[in-house]
């Protein structure tokens, strides 16, 4: 076949200025001052993409609370392990979170802040010999709270909290858990048997787990079914758990006849995974609602997301 390149003469143009274009001058970024505030720092963001979306999801959680609409803050353990539990603290404390979910690693990092004051051991050192996952007091205790929780009819997030608070180690104030349990916040902690390392401790007790979590499950979907209405659910680096639990506490309250539509979602992470985009940015807002996918380090884009919260909440 004997091709030839198309000419260009008689293709059709328009004016740049008639132009539909995704980005203005009032859309971009505008100079630091010297020593800028928080404030300054957040009016200098770029209205565009990413910055765009933190402060839209940022006037989501402060509306939800103004309307007292749920905020559920789900998280996976990294987001503790990368020291971000006192900015969450704060945000239960000014009332921005009405409660929290994690998974079974999530009380384990706790635990081990509010206990020794350090967490996060060296795993490859530590499996060499067999010794990952084996601290003593790590095992012995939140199972020892666990058991004694699940005897008086509480959920595992409550059972760690009253047990923490009862036995007050040395950094308590940094415990999601106690500080959530005092403020009687829900705290639901959402457990895989065997991914955990308190499971290969003599003290564990499955029946316990089981009860203490699915009463969690039960929990955590009674807190959902007020997000109707715009309240906002947040996962924080839960690739798999998580955004699972959500997808099944969401069936379970329209199941049961709840409204639940109008409300926001955002998945806040390293990297996009499946489960978190679908199972809690699209899928859940499919009937309505909005759906935020923030891609970013924990230890720097939950800072800013909290700081652009605090800002909105001063008006």
């Amino acid at each position: 076949m004997d091709y030839r390149p198309l000419s260009l003469t008689g293709i059709k143009t328009y004016s740049l200025k008639e132009r539909p274009s995704k980005v203005k001058l009032g859309d971009l970024a505008k100079p630091l001052p010297e020593n800028p505030t928080l404030q300054q720092f957040f009016a200098c963001l770029p209205d565009i993409l990413a910055a765009r979306q933190i402060k839209e999801l940022a006037r989501a959680v402060v509306k939800a609370r103004r309307r007292e609409r749920a905020v559920i803050w789900a998280m996976g353990a990294h987001v503790i392990k990368c020291g971000l539990s006192p900015l969450l603290i704060q945000l239960m404390e000014k009332g921005i979170i009405s409660a929290l979910a994690m998974n079974g690693a999530g009380i384990i990092h706790d635990f081990e802040l509010a206990y020794a004051g350090r967490t996060s051991e060296d795993v490859p050192a530590q499996l060499r010999e067999g010794r990952f996952g084996m601290a003593r007091e790590t095992g012995e205790q939140i199972n020892e709270a666990i058991r004694r929780g699940a005897a008086k009819g509480l959920g595992m997030g409550a059972a760690l909290g009253e047990y923490l608070l009862q036995t007050s180690p040395p950094h308590l104030d940094y415990s999601l858990a106690a500080q959530a349990r005092r403020r009687k916040i829900p705290l639901t902690v959402h457990v895989a048997i065997g991914t955990d390392i308190t499971h290969l401790h003599p003290q564990v007790d499955a029946a316990a787990i089981g009860e203490s979590s699915h009463l969690d499950f039960r929990l955590l979907a009674a807190v959902a079914a007020r997000m109707q209405g715009g309240g906002v659910f947040i996962n924080a680096g839960s690739a798999v758990i998580m955004p699972e639990v959500f997808l099944k506490a969401l069936t379970l309250v329209r199941n049961l006849g709840f409204p639940l539509t109008d409300f926001s979602t955002a998945n806040l992470d390293f990297k996009s995974h499946y489960r978190p985009l679908q199972n809690v940015v699209r899928r859940p807002t499919g009937q309505g609602g909005r759906g935020f996918n923030l891609i970013g380090h924990h230890e720097l884009l939950i800072p800013l997301l909290v700081g652009a919260i605090l800002q909105e909440v001063q008006g």
